[in-house]
C-alpha cells in the first residue's frame, strides 16, 4: 500500500519505518499470536468480516490486527485512550499493512470520539473494545448500525462492568465475550502486566527511588495485587486501601498494611489507583497529603483521581517534567499528578510487555473466530471466554516457553469424575 492511499488519521506517515521495526520486535515475544496468525492465514476463518477495534494502538495491538487481517477480516482501528497511541505504530499499520487507523497520541476528547465514529463508519460485524467506549457509542449515537453486528469482545475490567450494566438493563444489542475475564488474561495481563508496566510508567515519569517509599495501592483486584507485589519487591512499604472486605483480608494476609484511604492519604509518598471506580482519591484525601506526594492512575479512565477538585484547591499548576504536573496548594504543599490522571503505564511508558499481551490478544483473536462460528446462537449478554479456548492458549504459551506438564491417566480422571469412590 502506498502512503497516498492509506485509510485513517495518523500523526505522521514518515514514522512508518520505525513502527514496522518495533512491531516486528514485539512479534518476537508473541509466539501464541504468531501461531494463530499462521493458522488464520491458511484457514481464513474471518473471511468477509468487518472488525472495528477500539484498543490501545501499540506494537502488540498491531500484531493482533495483522492476525485478524490475515484471517480474512477488514480491520478498522481507533485508540481507546488519547495518550496511549504509539504514533509510529499507527503510521506503520496505515502505510505498510493496509489497516485503517484513526489514532493520534494526545488527541483531544472531541477527536477521540470522531475517531471512534470513523472506525464505526466501516459498519462492523464484530467489535473489539477496551473500556466499552466503542460499544457505548454504537448503542447511542450510532444505533442504526446495531443490526449488522454479530458480536463483540471486551478487553478490560472497566468495560466488562459497563457492558454487564447495559445487559442487566436489557439494552445490550448483541453478545459480548468478556476477554478480560479469561484466566489467561486477568491472571497474567492484569497481575504481571500491570504490576510491571505501572511501576515502569511511574519510574520513567519521575525517576523516583522506590526503596523506602510508602506506596499506597488503591484497590486489590488482580491489577492491585500485581502492583503491590512489584512495589514491595523494589523495597517499598506497601499500603492497600479497599472497599471489599475479602480483598482487604487477602491484602493483609499477603503482608500489606491495610487502612482507610483517609488514613493512607496522610502517610503515603506514592499513590496508585487501580479500582475502576470514581474519585478513589478525592479532594478530602488531597487535603491531608504530605508535600511532594505523587499520584498516578492505573485504571482505564481518568476518573479515579478527582482532578477537578485538585484544580480548585491549587493556587498554581505547572508541568515540571514530561507527564508530571505540579499542583501547588494554598498552604504551599506540592502534589504531583502523573500522565494527566490517565492510564500511567501507557501515558508515560510502553504498556504491558509483549509476552503478556500475547495471551490477552490470543484470546481476542480466538474469541472473534468463536463469534463467527457461534454468534448467531448466543444470547445478548456478556459471555465468558469458552474454557477450551482459555486452556488452549495456556497450552500454546507453555509450549512456546519449552515447558511440559502432566496429563491425567484414565484411572485418575475416572476417580475425579466419580462420586462412588471414597476411602
Amino acid at each position: 500500500m502506498t502512503t497516498d492511499t492509506y485509510r485513517g488519521d495518523v500523526r505522521d506517515l514518515s514514522l512508518a519505518g520505525d513502527g514496522v521495526r518495533r512491531i516486528e520486535w514485539a512479534a518476537r515475544e508473541m509466539p501464541v499470536v504468531r501461531h494463530i496468525r499462521e493458522r488464520f492465514s491458511r484457514e481464513r476463518p474471518l473471511e468477509g468480516m468487518r472488525i472495528a477495534a477500539c484498543l490501545h494502538v501499540t506494537t502488540e495491538t498491531a500484531n493482533l490486527a495483522l492476525a485478524l487481517r490475515d484471517g480474512g477480516a477488514e480491520v478498522s482501528l481507533c485508540a481507546s485512550n488519547p495518550l496511549s497511541t504509539q504514533d509510529d505504530t499507527a503510521a506503520a499499520l496505515a502505510a505498510e499493512y493496509g489497516i485503517a487507523v484513526y489514532a493520534v497520541n494526545g488527541e483531544s476528547n472531541e477527536t477521540y470520539y470522531q475517531h471512534i465514529n470513523a472506525a464505526l463508519d466501516g459498519r462492523p460485524n464484530i467489535t473489539m473494545d477496551d473500556g466499552a467506549d466503542l460499544v457505548a457509542t454504537l448503542h447511542t449515537a450510532r444505533s442504526e448500525l446495531l443490526e449488522g453486528v454479530l458480536g463483540g469482545t471486551e478487553e478490560t475490567t472497566t468495560g466488562v462492568i459497563r457492558l454487564n450494566s447495559l445487559a442487566e438493563q436489557g439494552k445490550l444489542g448483541y453478545p459480548i465475550v468478556a476477554v478480560n475475564d479469561a484466566d489467561t488474561k486477568h491472571f497474567f495481563d492484569n497481575r504481571y502486566g500491570t504490576g510491571q508496566s505501572a511501576i515502569d510508567g511511574i519510574t520513567r515519569a519521575t525517576n523516583v527511588l522506590w526503596a523506602g517509599k510508602r506506596v499506597v495501592i488503591c484497590g486489590y483486584g488482580w491489577c492491585g495485587r500485581g502492583v503491590a507485589l512489584r512495589a514491595r519487591g523494589l523495597g517499598a512499604h506497601t499500603i492497600v486501601t479497599e472497599v471489599d472486605p475479602i480483598r482487604a483480608l487477602e491484602a493483609a494476609m499477603d503482608g500489606h498494611q491495610v487502612m482507610p484511604m483517609i488514613e493512607a492519604a496522610k502517610v503515603g509518598d506514592i499513590f496508585i489507583t487501580l479500582t475502576g471506580g470514581l474519585k478513589t482519591i478525592g479532594g478530602e484525601h488531597v487535603e491531608v497529603m504530605k508535600d511532594g506526594a505523587i499520584l498516578a492512575n492505573g485504571g482505564h479512565f481518568n476518573v479515579e483521581v478527582d482532578i477537578e477538585s485538585m484544580e480548585e484547591m491549587s493556587e498554581t499548576k505547572q508541568r515540571v517534567r514530561p507527564h508530571v504536573e505540579e499542583y501547588v496548594m494554598e498552604d504551599s504543599r506540592r502534589i504531583y499528578l502523573l500522565g494527566e490522571g490517565r492510564l500511567i503505564n501507557l501515558a508515560a511508558a510502553e504498556g504491558h510487555p509483549s509476552a503478556v499481551m500475547d495471551m490477552s490478544f490470543a484470546n481476542q483473536a480466538l474469541s472473534a473466530e468463536y463469534l463467527v462460528q457461534h454468534g448467531h446462537n448466543l444470547e445478548r449478554k456478556v459471555h465468558p471466554v469458552p474454557g477450551d479456548i482459555d486452556r488452549e492458549i495456556g497450552r500454546l504459551k507453555l509450549r512456546s516457553m519449552g515447558i511440559a506438564i502432566d496429563r491425567l491417566s484414565g484411572e485418575q480422571q475416572k476417580y475425579l469424575d466419580s462420586w462412588e469412590i471414597g476411602t
